[in-house]
């Protein structure tokens, strides 16, 4: 049992399982560097030989954020275009446009979406390099994709997903710097950190009790940190059924500004980087309009903010970040859940795997 898998989360209160598997993580990350990142490099090293002209990301969900954090780190690391594909133009619409030479990635924590699959073996046919990259080997889309990528997380039986999450972002990012011919090692300080960061339930319990009562929130972030932002309204929305809205930065700044008051909350995920940078401007005018601000970062913006959760960002890389920073977010869910006296492992209207079409 970890220092985050305590009696209290486990046994005495609502959400079990979902408190079991966030508490996994640290265990999952460290499988994932040691067991499958020689396999990750393999497919990495082959495809990287037969040199995509650009990629295209194909999910749904919590994976769908995954794969943007993966556009950012290819567009960023490599310099290759991406884009993020719409599923209905090839299942519904019928197009079937010319792929040749384009690398298209498919994450999905199951493998079992029909509109994932038929997407993907439409893409195969179309010309494209396929890659799935899956929490089941034996899945559809593995099946029907060229390569496939195992996250390595492990049966994952909560409705809302937390560790094929970080496992995705973790394994996604030891492919790109397969691609590039790098080893991966800023991720190796994850584990042992993610580990610190689940022992400190308690400070976010304590902020919970901020957003109880919250009728609306809002998410914002930039760069690396927008997949994490993305996120975490998705885990708030679906655990406690809080709407909450995740913007980029830039993009509250043209509009959705205007709703923002000294009533609903704001949580800023702030990347210390040059994400981190491009989001001062936001958070000073986020300031000026004595919004409730609640910053995830680093301590001394977390210290300018109304509160907030200090992450350890000290000699870990701008680009490994979101797999520390949804961490805090994935318990803040969690916790909002259990105080407004719902079950954060059976969200209604819900199932494990959804069949979109």
């Amino acid at each position: 049992m970890t220092a985050a898998a305590t009696p209290d989360t486990l046994s005495e209160r609502p959400g079990r399982v979902m408190a079991r598997e966030m508490a996994e993580q640290p265990a999952v990350l460290r499988r994932i560097l040691a067991d499958g990142a020689p396999a990750i490099r393999d497919v990495a090293r082959q495809i990287a030989a037969r040199a995509p002209r650009f990629v295209l990301l194909t999910a749904r969900g919590t994976s769908d954020n995954a794969a943007l954090y993966a556009k950012y780190l290819l567009e960023i690391r490599l310099g290759l275009p991406c884009g993020l594909t719409s599923m209905s133009t090839t299942t519904a619409y019928g197009a079937r446009p010319d792929l040749t030479g384009v690398l298209v990635v498919t994450v999905s924590q199951s493998g079992g979406s029909p509109d994932l699959v038929a997407s993907t073996r439409a893409a195969r046919e179309a010309g494209a390099i396929t890659l799935a990259v899956t929490n089941n080997p034996d899945s559809p889309l593995a099946g029907v994709s060229e390569y496939h990528i195992d996250i390595m997380a492990g049966p994952e039986k909560a409705l809302p997903a937390t560790k094929t999450y970080t496992a995705s972002l973790l394994a996604l990012y030891l492919f790109v710097e397969g691609l590039r011919g790098g080893d991966g090692a800023p991720a190796h300080v994850l584990p042992d950190l993610a580990g610190q960061l689940l022992a400190r339930q308690d400070e976010v319990r304590a902020l919970a009790a901020r957003y109880r009562f919250a009728e609306r929130m809002v998410i914002t972030s930039r760069g690396y940190g927008y997949p994490t932002a993305k996120e975490a309204a998705l885990k708030l929305m679906e655990t406690s059924y809080i709407p909450a809205l995740s913007y980029s930065g830039a993009d509250l700044l043209h509009g959705p500004l205007a709703m923002v008051d000294n009533v609903s909350p704001v949580i800023a995920v702030v990347t210390d980087g040059k994400g981190g940078e491009a989001l001062q401007p936001v958070l000073d005018r986020l300031r000026d309009r004595g919004a409730d601000l609640v910053v995830i970062g680093p301590r001394h913006q977390v210290e300018q903010a109304s509160a907030g959760f200090v992450l350890p960002t000290d000699d870990v890389a701008e680009e490994v970040q979101p797999v520390l920073e949804i961490i805090p977010l994935q318990l803040l869910a969690y916790e909002v859940t259990i105080a407004r006296g719902q079950d954060p492992d059976a969200p209604r209207a819900l199932a494990k795997v959804t069949e979109t079409r």
